[in-house]
């Protein structure tokens, strides 16, 4: 899939889960739509793409793919 298309969808999950109570809820929201509802494959070309250090990724969801990559 486009790594574009993975960003732009990946930092909408972000403002929609940016709104919880606490930051580590919203990351942990995050993580864990990425897990349940995302291919492995898009995840790990996410992941992949945020080692690189492209920038591209909201501040949150960058945290989120992280604790994603640690999760693995």
């Amino acid at each position: 899939m486009d790594i574009h298309r993975l960003v732009k969808m990946a930092n909408e999950i972000g403002t929609f889960f940016e709104s919880a109570e606490h930051h580590h809820e919203a990351v942990s929201s995050i993580s864990a739509h990425l897990r349940n509802f995302w291919d492995p494959r898009m995840r790990k070309q996410l992941i992949e793409y945020e080692r690189q250090g492209n920038g591209e990724l909201s501040a949150i969801v960058r945290e989120a793919v992280l604790a994603l990559e640690t999760s693995r």
